[in-house]
């Protein structure tokens, strides 16, 4: 066992990581278990989002944030990005809590989503 181990900054980190972090199988279960309840964010290119996204997921693209259009104060919003190695649901988290949203990142993201094959939905055309 490493003599440098610090239990305790394990425990905050995995915490921390449970809090703040979710993974695209808890997404989809709580999808299905009350979509209402949960705001979920592609923060991709608008162009990617319109070639599929998470059901009802609105798109939030970099340069947009500041707007927060689509978000609701008091909910949780889910935020993915293109894949695992991508920072926009990072970035933009760190932007969306200074504004006072409360907010999760999707682990695996976009890419994530697909390799499960779970459902995806087009944008829908405008009317």
């Amino acid at each position: 066992m490493n003599p440098q181990y610090d239990l305790a900054a394990a425990q905050a980190h995995f915490r921390a990581r449970i809090a703040y972090t979710t993974g695209v199988h808890e997404l989809e279960g709580m999808i299905q278990a009350n979509r209402d309840a949960i705001i979920v964010v592609d923060l991709r290119l608008q162009s990617d989002y319109a070639r599929g996204h998470v059901p009802g997921a609105v798109n939030l693209p970099k340069g947009k944030w500041h707007t927060a259009k689509g978000l609701r104060r008091g909910a949780t919003h889910y935020l993915y990005c293109y894949d695992q190695t991508c920072h926009l649901a990072a970035e933009a988290a760190i932007e969306l809590t200074a504004q006072g949203f409360h907010v999760v990142e999707v682990e695996g993201g976009w890419a994530g989503w697909e390799a499960k094959g779970f459902r995806a939905e087009p944008e829908l055309a405008a009317a």
